[in-house]
């Protein structure tokens, strides 16, 4: 069987160039250990996670398959090394970060051996983690599903491409990709692979209800919006009632159930207010938050698990890529990457059958 061998595949010893995102409630146990059997890599998402939560998924994981996954990590969390020292103790391949983690925590978990992926959204973070010893990163467009940037992966990536290409440090593609077609253009750009969110959400391997899936299928092209009255930033999520009412209503209102849904989240992760007002500090200091903002970021769990867990898509938020309204099927892991891949090889050799000497 042809495959695509790249530096991503190298890197991790994975069979595929494709990686499933460590989207919040939706990437448990079920779904990275799925991904991981079908030769991409899972990534597991620790952030709506207590550590034993977060433990046990590990323990799920790690019985279900011999194949290496990853666990994405909130690096401003306060809790974020407990977090590392689990990952490192039971011998998890890779890190992912939603925030780039400092010099010190990379190389605390490359001297453990393992693979260290943040996820960046602007050519000079990829180039200053390259530099603190990252070993790959995930550019994410703005097309792609949950926080988002302004800027498409078409212009995106290759400005990312073109950063580091002095450091020889992978570039994994983020943000509208879902087929094969997408696997090759981004290894035309020069990616090493693709990670995909939405796509491993509309899956028959995901936890999230039927009825959700379908609101997700049942949407078209233009049926997401780049919000920012969930959390106070940029977040592309499908246009519900709620998220409509949000964009049109009053930000005190929206404020206030956010003070709410925060003193949710708390008794269910079992954070003090003292460790949130700490991630809270960590946060404005890394992204120039006023308060609102940042309790409106302690609101989006919330909202997420509401929609994407209790399938209530009238109090909840579905994150979504834009590519949710060109998807129309739910297949399996293993169906999903072996269609990606045979499709991608089949348009590398139909390009290259172009080239005339």
């Amino acid at each position: 069987m042809t495959k695509l061998k790249t530096a991503l595949t190298e890197l991790v010893g994975i069979e595929h160039p494709v990686v499933q995102t460590g989207m919040g409630w939706v990437a448990g146990a079920r779904l990275v250990s799925a991904t991981s059997n079908a030769g991409g890599l899972g990534i597991l998402a620790s952030a709506t996670m207590t550590l034993a939560e977060l433990q046990a998924a590990v323990s799920k994981v790690k019985a279900a398959t011999d194949k290496p996954f990853g666990i994405n990590i909130r690096a401003d969390a306060g809790d974020a090394n407990e977090r590392v020292d689990l990952l490192i103790r039971e011998g998890v391949k890779v890190a992912s970060f939603a925030l780039a983690p400092k010099p010190d925590l990379i190389a605390k978990l490359k001297e453990a051996g393992v693979v260290v992926i943040p996820s960046v959204g602007a050519a000079k973070h990829a180039k200053k983690v390259a530099g603190w010893g990252a070993d790959a990163v995930i550019v994410q467009g703005g097309e792609g599903g949950g926080h988002t940037g302004p800027v498409a992966t078409t212009l995106l990536l290759p400005s990312v491409l073109d950063a580091v290409a002095d450091t020889g440090m992978p570039v994994v593609a983020a943000g509208g990709f879902f087929d094969g077609r997408g696997l090759a253009a981004a290894l035309s750009y020069g990616a090493a692979g693709v990670a995909m969110g939405t796509r491993f959400l509309l899956t028959s391997d995901s936890t999230v209800p039927d009825d959700v899936k379908r609101r997700y299928l049942e949407s078209g092209l233009d049926g997401t919006v780049v919000s920012t009255r969930v959390d106070g930033m940029p977040h592309r999520v499908l246009r519900t009632g709620l998220v409509e009412k949000l964009e049109s209503g009053s930000r005190v209102r929206g404020f206030s159930a956010a003070i709410g849904n925060a003193q949710k989240f708390k008794k269910m992760t079992g954070m003090s207010w003292r460790s949130m007002v700490s991630d809270g500090l960590a946060m404005r200091h890394g992204k120039d938050l006023t308060w609102s903002q940042v309790v409106m970021a302690a609101n989006t769990p919330m909202l997420l698990k509401a929609g994407l867990v209790e399938g209530n898509t009238d109090a909840g938020v579905l994150a979504s890529g834009q590519v949710a309204g060109i998807l129309d099927d739910l297949p399996s892991c293993a169906e999903l990457i072996d269609t990606i891949v045979d499709d991608a090889i089949r348009h590398l050799r139909s390009a290259a059958a172009k080239i005339s000497d």
